[in-house]
């Protein structure tokens, strides 16, 4: 009986191991050193950006949540299907992000895990990149030195990217296509990401009308993509009734990421209501996106209902754009019944540009009469 107890106990032992070497990010290249955070993210991060001025790689775990995604290279996606799933992994100092040729071995386990790693390259005593890879990503560190924190507490990160948030931006301007790539929106991303409380308050704090268009828009897209029901709430709590046509588009955008039923419900309401014709085209277009027959119902209604000529052109527009079969014949019912010459044009004009046989069957019905 002793021997199976002590049996079991190695074996709960190793598992413990092989669950606390798991949640490490699998490396090559890298000069690797593990430090604790324990006196605090911020002051350990600054401290090791301060002691070399040369470059080198900061990296930590974050709770996120256990969703079937791939955090990888901008080209390791494909490659990832090819491998059979397997993601082949990121060489760090590209410039681009191109992925390396990964084994089996580099892939995790197939379930997703609850969470991820990132990563800040600093340089001349200053961050400069910030990136987030999930643990199927192996990454290649040019032999560099990389400094891994353990006993980094969520909020305390949060706490630290947001403040990179709200920074002003270390190349580029805010016009310029760079700006995306800053660690200041980077930052925000990676806030989105954190499965904790504190990201929905950062999250807010950088939603309010104070902040920067540009990085509001950002806030609104994570909100969407990844807050569920909270990040709606907040998106039509901040975003929906926003005096700015530009930031009610953007929300009709993240109202339709959202896999939360309510979102569904919001960009149909402001499909029907908003004040601005183009944000209604832009809701009428994501409806599209979606696809589904009650998306379709909508989008007609909007052709039938809307006052503007041209929210009822977009409107046409985003049935053509249908994913599933219901558009054709919302198409075709259109060009034969709109009383509304403009709406018949438009619909015979996108049944044209589709290969869809019912379509081809219609406009050789009406050009052989």
């Amino acid at each position: 009986m002793r021997l199976v107890q002590r049996y079991a106990s190695v074996l709960a032992l190793l598992a413990l191991v092989s669950m606390a070497v798991a949640q490490k990010p699998k490396v090559t290249n890298a000069k690797w050193q593990e430090v604790s955070a324990t006196s605090g993210l911020k002051a350990t991060m600054d401290g090791l950006v301060e002691k070399q001025a040369g470059p080198l790689w900061i990296g930590y775990k974050i709770p996120a949540a256990a969703k079937e995604r791939t955090m990888c290279c901008f080209d390791s996606v494909n490659e990832a299907r090819n491998a059979g799933g397997c993601c082949a992994g990121c060489k760090m100092e590209s410039e681009h992000g191109s992925s390396f040729s990964g084994t089996i071995s580099n892939c995790a386990p197939p379930e997703p895990m609850p969470y991820a790693f990132i990563f800040f390259r600093a340089e001349g005593k200053q961050i400069g990149k910030l990136r987030v890879y999930s643990a199927d990503c192996a990454l290649d560190f040019a032999s560099l030195p990389v400094y891994w924190l353990e006993d980094v507490k969520p909020e305390q990160s949060v706490e630290m990217l947001t403040g990179m948030a709200v920074s002003e931006p270390t190349a580029g301007t805010k016009d310029d296509a760079s700006w995306h790539k800053d660690p200041s929106r980077q930052a925000v991303m990676a806030i989105a990401l954190h499965d904790t409380p504190a990201a929905d308050a950062a999250l807010e704090k950088l939603l309010q009308p104070n902040q920067q268009v540009s990085l509001r828009e950002e806030v609104a897209f994570w909100l969407g993509v990844e807050r569920g029901k909270k990040g709606v709430e907040l998106l039509r709590k901040y975003v929906k009734e926003d005096p700015s046509d530009r930031m009610r588009e953007m929300g009709t955008f993240a109202f339709s990421q959202s896999k939360e039923p309510d979102a569904l419900k919001d960009l149909i309401d402001m499909a029907r209501h908003d004040q601005s014709p183009h944000v209604r085209g832009q809701a009428i277009f994501w409806l599209a996106q979606i696809g589904g027959k009650k998306e379709a119902a909508q989008i007609t209604e909007a052709i039938e209902n809307d006052p503007e000529t041209e929210v009822k052109k977009k409107a046409v527009f985003a049935l053509s754009q249908m994913h599933d079969a219901d558009g054709v014949p919302r198409l075709i019912a259109l060009a034969k019944t709109n009383k509304n010459p403009v709406v018949r044009k438009q619909a015979i004009f996108w049944l044209g540009q589709s290969n869809d046989p019912r379509a081809l069957d219609f406009l050789e019905e009406i050009l052989t009469k």
